[in-house]
């Protein structure tokens, strides 16, 4: 792999794809941001029953990927921004979520490392019992301070 200066035409491909991931990727922080802000949107939960029991985002919808093509238009209105996750980075479950949301015509984005990222950063969680209280991993989360900075 050479990391030497790209030609201009090579520096152009790199912005558009570094462009594209940002519409239509998110992360944990933005989200969490998004939700404390009062930002409209459905944050969808595309995992299994079972996932779902175990642990969720509060506030977000429960619908398998599966179902998406026939619940979404029932419960989601058409123009709401959708935010799609799964479990976290080594599952492509809210990438095939996302695209049925962008087959049925919504503005979606993913949410990248899923659940697993949004716990560990200690963002809010429940399960079937209730909430669930985790402190911010360090390795994943700046531990005093409100952000990354990144």
């Amino acid at each position: 792999m050479s990391l030497s200066p790209s030609s201009s035409p090579a520096s152009d491909a790199l912005v558009a794809h570094f462009a594209a991931k940002l519409q239509y990727e998110t992360d944990p922080s933005d989200v969490h941001a998004g939700q404390e802000q009062g930002a409209r949107f459905a944050l969808v939960d595309s995992r299994g029953e079972t996932a779902w029991a175990q642990g969720r985002i509060v506030g977000a919808l429960h619908m398998p990927t599966a179902e998406i093509a026939r619940r979404a238009p029932l419960e989601i209105p058409a123009g709401l921004p959708v935010v799609t996750y799964c479990w976290g980075p080594g599952c492509n479950g809210a990438t095939r979520a996302a695209l049925e949301f962008a087959k049925l015509g919504y503005q979606v984005k993913e949410m990248i490392g899923g659940f697993e990222y949004w716990a560990r950063e200690g963002y809010p969680v429940e399960n079937d019992h209730g909430r669930v209280t985790r402190a911010p991993d360090p390795l994943t989360a700046p531990v005093d301070a409100v952000g990354c900075a990144c």
